[in-house]
């Protein structure tokens, strides 16, 4: 039923998806570090935003939540007239590999873009392998 990765785009003021894209220079980009069920909406996000990470939701930063698996993403944020919450689940990959190793961080926005494209800045490769046949064609 959802053959691509994109599950979600729910924006409370706004109807066009794109508006989720920012300028690059003055975007804050808060990752929680721990796993977070992915049936928590604005209230729980919020919750989340101002208690565990113990920033403000309204600052129009992103904050980033990741569920246990580590193949869906939420992020949130606030666009000057309400909440806003993308969303975004993995067919094939992980976005956290191994949960020991992640910590609540701030990125810049290009290493959430990376993030959101499965490159891991560490190592810059791919989460995903190429499939063989698509390997041939090229």
């Amino acid at each position: 039923m959802r053959s691509d990765s994109i599950w979600a785009v729910v924006c409370c003021s706004r109807s066009v998806a794109g508006e989720m894209f920012f300028p690059e220079g003055a975007l804050r980009v808060h990752v929680y570090g721990k796993p977070v069920d992915m049936r928590k909406s604005y209230d729980g996000l919020c919750a989340l935003t101002r208690h565990t990470i113990g920033q403000d939701p309204l600052s129009g930063a992103l904050f980033v939540f990741i569920n246990r698996r580590g193949s869906q993403v939420k992020v949130l944020y606030w666009d000057r007239s309400g909440f806003c919450i993308w969303g975004k689940r993995l067919e094939r990959g992980r976005f956290v590999s191994d949960w020991s190793k992640m910590r609540s961080t701030e990125l810049d926005w290009m290493q959430l873009k990376m993030m959101l494209d499965g490159i891991i800045e560490s190592r810059r490769k791919l989460r995903y392998s190429v499939p063989i046949s698509a390997r041939k064609a090229a």
